[in-house]
C-alpha cells in the first residue's frame, strides 16, 4: 500500500526527500554545466538560488541545513591548512603576510571613502562595511585543490595571506562592535591579545601530541578520522571562545595537524573524498540559498548599495592582486588565480554583516546588497579560479619535471600480515607522488611439503596489501613465487621486474653475530646488488617527528648514492619531518647539491662526526619519537667498514622502542 500520508508540498519537510534532493543536485548539476564549461562551484550556488526559501522555496533553510553548511566552511578552511606545505609556508611566510596586508588594507581604504562619501554611512558604519571587503572565504580552493596546483607558490601565499586579511578584518568587527556599545579600553585589547596567544597555544602546541598518541594508539581508520574532525572543531570552539571567529579555528587545527597526515596517505584521501562529496557541497548549496534575487527590484537605494559594495569588492581586491603581481613577477594566469580565490565573499561577511544590521549600523538594504555581492563574487572568483586554475596546471606540467636519477620501481616483500601497513606506508614515502609505476607486492614460499599451503596463505596476506594500497590510490601488481630460498625467490623477481628497489622488514633480533640482519636478508645484500630499503617499524611513520640520517664516511661516493638521496627527499617532503644528519664535511657538500634541487631550504641542521664506529655522539640525539635513517655498505663499497656487521644489533638492542630505516645502496651489478 503506498504510503498517502506523504506531505509534497513546498517547502519539502521530509528528512529522507530533502537529502535525497540534495545529493542529485550534487551529482548532476557539475556533470549539467561541464557541458557549457561553467565550474561546478557556480552550479552549486545557483542550485541554491533557485530551490532556497527566497528562490522557488523548495527546501526549508532550516537549522540542519545551516549545520551541515557552517561545517563544509569549516572543513574548507581545515583542508587549506591541512594541504599546506609548511616548507613552502614558511619560505613564503613574508610573501603571504605582503599579501595579506595588501588585500587587507586597499579594500579597507577605498571601502571606507565609498561607504562615507558616496553611501552616506557614518564612520564607524563606513568601516565596518570596509570589513566585509577586506575579507575572504576560500570558496574555490577544493577546485584548485583537485587540479593539484594546492602546494604552488601563489596558492600558498594565498592561503597565508587569507589568515591575516580574515583575522584583521574580523578584529575590525570586534573593535566596531566594542565601540558602539563603549567597550573599547585597555582592558578589551589585554583581553583579546592574551585570549588568542592562549588559543594558539593550545592548538599549536597541544592537538599535536595529543594527535601522535591517538594515531599511535588506535590504528582503526574510522576512529582516526573521526578524531580528527573532533580536533577541528573543538578548535573552532576554541577561537569562538577566544573571541575569534571558528574559521580561524578550523584553518589553525589544519597547520597544527598538518605533519601527521602526509599528503599522499590514505587519511589525506579519506579527508578530501568526505569535504569534496558532501560537506563542501552543502556549504555552497546553502550559500546561494542565501541570496534574495527580489532585492534588486525593491527600490533604487538597494540596487545602488548592491551595485557599490560589489565594484568595491571587485575592483579592491583585484587592485590588491595586481600590486601584489606587480612586486613578484607572477605571470597573468597566476594573478587570476589569486585573485579567484581571494574576490569571493561568504563566511566573514556574514559575519560582519549581520552583527552590523544587530548593532543599528546596517540597515536593510546593506543586508541585501551583501547577499547580492557575496553571490556576483562567489560566481566571478569561481570563474576565475577554475579557469586561470586549469592554465596553471597546465603551466606546471609543462615545467621540466622532478626528475628521479633512474625510474623507481617498488618491490615489497611481505611474510607477515602484520608487516603490510607499516612497509606499504614507508613504500608509498619513498615514491615518487609523480611516478605512475604501480607497487609490487611479493610473497615467496619455500619450496617443499607446505608449499601449496604457504601458497594460499600468501594470496591472502597479498590480497590484504591490495586493500591497503587502495586507500593510497595506488595500483598494486601481485607476485606469488614458489623457490628453494626465500632470498632467490625475491632476488629473481626484483630481477624479472626489474625492481629499482627492495623493501623488506626487519624484527630487530640478531640471534647470529656473524650475520648483519638475519640469513635471508644478508643473503639478498650479499648476492644482490638493487638498493635495500630494511625497514624495523615500531610506531605509524606518520606519527614520528623527525629523521636522523647516519652516513659512513665516503657515503657519497657509493654508485647508489643519487637514488637513495631522492628517496630520503621524498619521504621527508612526504612525512615534514626535519632533518638531523650525521655526517662529514664531503658528504653534506655533496648532499646539499641534491636537496637544494630537490626540496630547496627544508629544515635540516648537520652534525660532522667520524662515522658509525660513534655511536654514543648518535645516543646523545636520537629520541623515541625520531626515525633513524642509516645508510650501511656492501663489502668493498667506497663506505664499507668492518663495523657495518654489528651496527644494526648494536642500534637495536641499545633503542628497541625506536623506529629505524637501513639502507643497502645499489653497486654495480656482477658480471
Amino acid at each position: 500500500m503506498l504510503p498517502l500520508h506523504l506531505d509534497f508540498s513546498f517547502p519539502l519537510e521530509d528528512p529522507v526527500l530533502v537529502f535525497a534532493l540534495v545529493l542529485v543536485i550534487i551529482l548532476f548539476s557539475p556533470i549539467v554545466l561541464s557541458r557549457f564549461k561553467i565550474p561546478s562551484i557556480i552550479g552549486l550556488i545557483l542550485a541554491g538560488v533557485i530551490i532556497g526559501p527566497k528562490g522557488l522555496a523548495i527546501i526549508a533553510s532550516d537549522e540542519a541545513f545551516r549545520l551541515f553548511g557552517s561545517v563544509g566552511l569549516l572543513y574548507i578552511m581545515f583542508m587549506a591548512g591541512i594541504e599546506v606545505d609548511m616548507n613552502d609556508f614558511k619560505k613564503n611566510k613574508w610573501r603571504s603576510t605582503y599579501f595579506g596586508l595588501n588585500t587587507f588594507i586597499i579594500p579597507m581604504v577605498l571601502g571606507s571613502l565609498v561607504g562615507y562619501y558616496i553611501l552616506g554611512f557614518t564612520w564607524p558604519s563606513a568601516i565596518l562595511l570596509a570589513s566585509m571587503f577586506a575579507s575572504h572565504t576560500l570558496l574555490a580552493y577544493p577546485a584548485v585543490s583537485k587540479m593539484g596546483i594546492s602546494k604552488i607558490p601563489v596558492v600558498n601565499i594565498t592561503v597565508g595571506g587569507t589568515i591575516i586579511t580574515d583575522t584583521l578584518a574580523l578584529l575590525v568587527l570586534a573593535v566596531i562592535a566594542a565601540m558602539s556599545q563603549g567597550d573599547i579600553t585597555e582592558t578589551f585589547w589585554i583581553t583579546l591579545g592574551v585570549s588568542f596567544l592562549i588559543f594558539a597555544l593550545i592548538v599549536m602546541f597541544g592537538f599535536p601530541p595529543v594527535a601522535r598518541w591517538f594515531f599511535r594508539k588506535y590504528d582503526d581508520s574510522v576512529s582516526q578520522y573521526i578524531f580528527i574532525l573532533a580536533m577541528v572543531y573543538l578548535a573552532a570552539f576554541l577561537a569562538e571562545f577566544a573571541g575569534l571567529e571558528t574559521i580561524i579555528g578550523a584553518f589553525f587545527a589544519g597547520l597544527a595537524l598538518n605533519r601527521l597526515i602526509p599528503h599522499t596517505s590514505p587519511m589525506m584521501g579519506r579527508i578530501e573524498f568526505v569535504g569534496n562529496a558532501l560537506f563542501i557541497p552543502f556549504f555552497l548549496i546553502s550559500v546561494g540559498m542565501l541570496v534574495d534575487v527580489r532585492v534588486l527590484f525593491s527600490g533604487f537605494e538597494a540596487i545602488l548599495v548592491a551595485i557599490a559594495m560589489t565594484m568595491v569588492a571587485l575592483g579592491a581586491k583585484w587592485l590588491a592582486t595586481w600590486v601584489t603581481q606587480k612586486t613578484y613577477g607572477w605571470n597573468d594566469n597566476e594573478r587570476n588565480l589569486v585573485f579567484g580565490l581571494s574576490v569571493t565573499q561568504a563566511a566573514a561577511t556574514l559575519a560582519v554583516v549581520f552583527v552590523g544590521v544587530n548593532l543599528g549600523l546596517f540597515n536593510e538594504a546593506v543586508l541585501n546588497g551583501a547577499i547580492i555581492m557575496i553571490l556576483v563574487t562567489c560566481l566571478i572568483g569561481s570563474f576565475y579560479a577554475e579557469k586561470a586554475g586549469a592554465e596553471v596546471a597546465r603551466e606546471e606540467s609543462e615545467k621540466t619535471p622532478e626528475i628521479e636519477p633512474v625510474d623507481q620501481r617498488i618491490l615489497i616483500s611481505l611474510h607477515r600480515e602484520e608487516r603490510i601497513k607499516a612497509l606499504t606506508d614507508l613504500a608509498a614515502m619513498l615514491k615518487n607522488p609523480k611516478n605512475k609505476e604501480p607497487l609490487y607486492t611479493l610473497f615467496v614460499a619455500e619450496d617443499g611439503e607446505q608449499s601449496r599451503e604457504n601458497v594460499a596463505i600468501g594470496n591472502k596476506v597479498l590480497e590484504k596489501a591490495v586493500k591497503y594500497a587502495a586507500a593510497y590510490e595506488l595500483e598494486t601488481n601481485q607476485e606469488t613465487r614458489v623457490d628453494k630460498q626465500i632470498a632467490s625467490g625475491i632476488q629473481r623477481t626484483a630481477g624479472d621486474i626489474h625492481a629499482t628497489e627492495l623493501v623488506l622488514g626487519w624484527s630487530g633480533n640478531k640471534y647470529d653475530e656473524s650475520r648483519m640482519f638475519n640469513d635471508m636478508v644478508d643473503k639478498l645484500i650479499r648476492k644482490g646488488h638493487r638498493t635495500l630499503f630494511i625497514y624495523k617499524p615500531v610506531h605509524p611513520l606518520n606519527t614520528l617527528k623527525r629523521i636522523v640520517v647516519a652516513l659512513n664516511p665516503q657515503a657519497e661516493k657509493e654508485t647508489g648514492f643519487d637514488l637513495w638521496m631522492s628517496r630520503l627527499c621524498n619521504l621527508s617532503k612526504q612525512t615534514g619531518a626535519p632533518l638531523i644528519i650525521f655526517c662529514t664535511q664531503a658528504t653534506e657538500t655533496a648532499m646539499e647539491e641534491i636537496f637544494e634541487k630537490r626540496i630547496g631550504k627544508t629544515s635540516r641542521k648537520y652534525n660532522h662526526w667520524s662515522g658509525q664506529d660513534d655511536v654514543l655522539m648518535l645516543a646523545r640525539t636520537i629520541k623515541d619519537d625520531d626515525l633513524l635513517f642509516v645508510t650501511l655498505s656492501r663489502e668493498k663499497s667506497p663506505s664499507y667498514t668492518p663495523s657495518t656487521l654489528g651496527v644494526p644489533g648494536l642500534l637495536a638492542r641499545n633503542f628497541p622502542r625506536l623506529d629505524m630505516v637501513f639502507v643497502i645502496p645499489q653497486v654495480e651489478k656482477k658480471g
